[in-house]
């Protein structure tokens, strides 16, 4: 099997545009709401301190990501911008619940983190499962690790966005 070529890699990346751009979307959407959100959904009249919500959000958020990733033998989902679609409906959500604080509990909060692990974490899990079966044998190591790239985008931008929002709430 001889390596391959600038064209092939070309025609591979131009087939993975409709796995990798969701899944930046998603991880975009999922690391402003981790980076730019969570450390301001802080609820005073709640029994847990500031510190302890955010450890707890931080904690389902895994678990969510875990059970979603492990869920792979149970259900699979091909359309995977759904996930993009519900992630960016959740951050643009909680960006409103920091802003006008609406929500009247972190009981709410706590769910919502929780269902953005499992959005997060589904999205991953579809898309590199169904890059592994649709691509051909002699491509997949190098689809697999351009794919890679699409979520680590879409964190890396999450933080520049999350940088300038997180203070401009600091600041109200």
């Amino acid at each position: 099997m001889g390596s391959v070529t600038l064209k092939e890699k070309y025609s591979v990346i131009k087939g993975l545009v409709r796995f990798v751009a969701p899944l930046g979307l998603v991880y975009f959407a999922e690391y402003f709401i981790n980076q730019g959100l969570m450390e301001l959904l802080f609820f005073h009249n709640f029994f847990l301190s500031h510190a302890a919500q955010y450890r707890w959000y931080q904690t389902l958020y895994q678990i969510g990501v875990l059970v979603s990733r492990s869920s792979l033998y149970c259900i699979k989902f091909r359309r995977v911008w759904i996930f993009s679609l519900l992630q960016v409906v959740n951050a643009v959500f909680l960006l409103f619940a920091v802003r006008f604080q609406f929500l009247p509990s972190a009981w709410i909060v706590l769910v919502i983190i929780l269902y953005e692990g499992l959005l997060g974490g589904a999205a991953y899990v579809n898309t590199f499962y169904f890059i592994s079966k649709e691509t051909e044998s002699r491509y997949r190591e190098f689809a697999m690790a351009t794919a890679s790239v699409g979520d680590s985008l879409g964190i890396a931008l999450a933080g520049l966005v999350a940088f300038p929002v997180h203070k401009y709430f600091c600041s109200l």
